[in-house]
């Protein structure tokens, strides 16, 4: 008899999951083959991963036990034994965390960079420290004296604070006296001290430390230590309620300063009672107390990563090359008359995309610009294009997400901004947060109307189109720039949900057109010729896929899956799951973009999406996914996913038990990014080449054949 597919052993915890994820990260920053800085960068991942999963994942589960809920995840633990394992766990990978932080910054030292601790200041950087102190750190400072003030200050989440204890004597008894430092989140973790040699620096909290008496000048020091509070973040939006969601967000980021503790961190100190007052004042369990003899909030460390100079502590830069489908062009709307481009980044550059809306904001043809905006960069250059487009006279329609979550201040300042320009700004639909990455310009040529799109897997944020992983589409095919029209409409109220001949949408028809095609590729399978579902994600959690792949497996379908973070199927277990195998890469790029191949009887499909497998994609979210249709970047698409298969560097294969093992190389060494980089370059150098040897006979550029079906 088949085991049934809702079996709590059949899947693995998210939370556990994630977890894992970290911990992946966290052996990048003990691999000893990777440069220091690169290392230190990882290291510096891992707090920052944890700061997240603190403040929303860990804080729900607090909020179920309070709420005494003892309903069991698909993996079969209740809210309270996931907090029990969690912090178990977290507790062993932040000592390892500590530790490796403690061993490379020694080896640092060897290469003329050091973080001095007190003991190893010279008099004459003794001397600088004060001076320093004195003028640039003291006047910005706030000392609380926490036990005199009623109510207790509030202590902010994330802020690194210095803790003092004093022992002062009153009317000839003692007593003590706790204040509280908060560090301005303006200031530098690290000053540069003056020295002989090398680069060499001392944390601000030790610098603080040592003037402590400024801030107590009848007690004696007892006890110091640098802590920092995390704090639930996870805050619910009541929209419907919500005269204003401008407001709404505004109120609610301030509100995540006032809510419940979920963790302490702290230096190790031999005088227990400024953690003893701290852990009762914020009402923390002990598990709830993470006691590290060395640097505390250690995403500090990119300020040294960030450090100009010590090139040969650093991996060597990866240029993001040229498109490779719009070298020769110079008329992008001419280009996509002609063939689909894709953009595959960061391996290419992202400034094709912010150039096609700078260009159109200057055309005087365009007629309307509309855009999702989730998260874009601090400066964009695309807000700038918009504005631009606006004031120009052009109508342009952005949706900008205002629930994207730690982006809220940012999105709301873009949609003053942009408001204040003259562009009409929406927020989506009621309940929905939009997750889609699309934009629409639709341009008069001549007596007709053409509309251009470009559809994405990743943000609309130049700065992290360096760093993450994402493919990106342009093209004017007139199905999918119509269905991209009838998205923007219904974003806008204008019309109700259509039929789409391209674009799949959630959560209107993603999860059917999933589940769909995985049935497909069962119904297609044979014994002669199996099936094959290859699928890259970031996260795989929806119960209902899960157990879709564990029916194409029973039906020996092939299923190759590289997620990166949450994976909640357990792959190689007898009769269920034994032809699925499950990879995760962690390498010096965030792996981000979402691709799905089936190889659908030998007519291969494959799609582009802004969705993960997750409930809250499928279901809660605004997201798109399309099919990719050009030959060549349908092929270009199955070797990226198959030269994921073939790393055998940074691969990592998850266990039926949920671990996961570091994928042994056997024979030659496969890297997977390094391998998708030196082929970008390759390519395009090939390309140009080419265009070099027949721009004589051109005049306009290499002309390439079109790929665009004539309607």
């Amino acid at each position: 008899m088949a085991k049934k597919l809702d079996q709590p052993e059949l899947f693995i915890n998210r939370e556990l999951s994630w977890l894992e994820f970290n911990e992946r990260v966290l052996q990048q920053g003990l691999n000893s083959q990777l440069p220091p800085f690169e290392r230190l960068k990882f290291l510096a991942i891992v707090s920052s991963n944890l700061d997240e999963f603190f403040m929303i994942r860990v804080a729900g589960l607090q909020q179920q036990c309070a709420a005494q809920v003892r309903k069991r995840d698909i993996s079969g633990l209740t809210p309270n034994q996931q907090l029990t394992e969690i912090h178990q766990r977290v507790h062993i990978m932040v000592e390892k965390q500590t530790q490796a932080i403690s061993d490379l910054l020694d080896e640092l030292v060897h290469q003329s960079l050091s973080i001095l601790d007190p003991s190893q200041w010279t008099p004459r950087q003794h001397r600088f420290i004060r001076t320093y102190f004195t003028n640039e750190i003291l006047p910005i400072l706030t000392p609380l004296a926490m036990c005199e003030l009623d109510p207790c200050p509030l202590l902010p989440g994330l802020q690194l604070h210095v803790g003092l204890l004093f022992r002062v004597t009153k009317d000839n008894s003692p007593d003590k006296r706790i204040i509280a430092v908060p560090i301005p989140n303006s200031c530098s973790r690290f000053v540069t001290l003056p020295g002989e040699t090398g680069l060499q620096l001392a944390k601000i909290e030790d610098i603080i430390i040592d003037s402590a008496e400024t801030f107590c000048t009848d007690g004696k020091l007892v006890a110091s230590a640098a802590f920092r509070v995390t704090r639930d973040a996870d805050v619910e939006i009541q929209e419907d309620e919500a005269a204003d969601l401008l407001q709404t967000i505004d109120k609610a980021v301030i509100d995540r300063r006032r809510r419940a503790a979920v963790r302490l961190e702290i230096t190790t100190q031999t005088e227990t009672g400024l953690k003893q007052w701290l852990t009762k004042t914020l009402d923390l369990k002990n598990n709830q107390v993470y006691e590290i003899p060395g640097l505390i909030d250690a995403k500090s460390l990119m300020e040294i990563v960030a450090k100009p100079g010590f090139d040969s502590l650093k991996v060597p830069d990866w240029p993001p090359q040229p498109a490779k489908d719009l070298i020769g062009s110079e008329d992008l709307w001419q280009t996509l008359q002609d063939r689909d481009v894709l953009l595959s980044h960061p391996y290419e550059s992202f400034d094709p995309v912010v150039q096609m809306v700078a260009q159109a904001a200057q055309d005087r043809n365009v007629l309307a610009i509309k855009q999702t905006l989730y998260r874009t960069s601090g400066d964009s250059p695309i807000i700038r294009a918009l504005e631009q487009a606006a004031n120009n006279g052009i109508a342009v329609t952005v949706l900008v997400e205002l629930k994207a979550r730690f982006d809220e201040t940012r999105n709301v300042n873009w949609a003053r901004r942009l408001e204040d320009a003259g562009c009409h700004v929406i927020y989506g639909i009621l309940g929905l947060k939009t997750h889609a990455k699309a934009l629409l310009i639709v341009r008069r040529e001549g007596n007709r109307i053409r509309r251009y799109v470009h559809l994405a897997t990743g943000n609309y944020n130049d700065s992290t189109a360096r760093l993450y992983s994402d493919i990106g589409l342009m093209t004017c095919d007139v199905d999918l720039t119509n269905d991209v029209a009838a998205f923007f409409n219904l974003l806008t109220g204008y019309s109700e949900v259509v039929g789409w001949k391209k674009l799949i949408v959630a959560p209107m028809g993603l999860r059917k057109k999933f589940l769909e095609l995985i049935d497909r590729e069962i119904q297609a399978s044979t014994t002669e010729k199996p099936g094959l579902i290859m699928a890259k994600s970031n996260s795989l959690q929806d119960q209902a896929i899960i157990q879709a792949l564990y029916r194409a497996s029973r039906a020996g379908v092939k299923v190759l899956l590289n997620i990166r973070g949450i994976c909640c199927l357990r792959p190689g277990i007898k009769k269920v799951s034994q032809n699925i195998e499950v990879i995760s890469i962690v390498d010096r790029y965030l792996e981000h973009a979402r691709i799905f191949y089936f190889a659908n009887g030998g007519h291969e499909e494959v799609y582009i999406s802004s969705a993960d497998w997750m409930g809250r994609n499928l279901d809660r979210r605004l997201e798109l996914m399309m099919p990719v249709i050009d030959s060549n970047h349908k092929e270009y698409l199955i070797d990226m996913l198959k030269t994921f298969f073939r790393d055998n560097v940074n691969a990592h294969r998850l266990n039926s038990d949920g671990s996961y093992e570091r994928v042994t190389t056997q024979g030659k060494a496969i890297r997977a990014q390094q391998q998708l980089y030196k082929k970008t370059v390759e390519a395009v150098q090939s390309i140009e080449k080419t265009a070099l040897r027949f721009r004589p006979m051109t005049h306009a550029g290499t002309k390439r054949v079109s790929t665009r079906k004539p309607k």
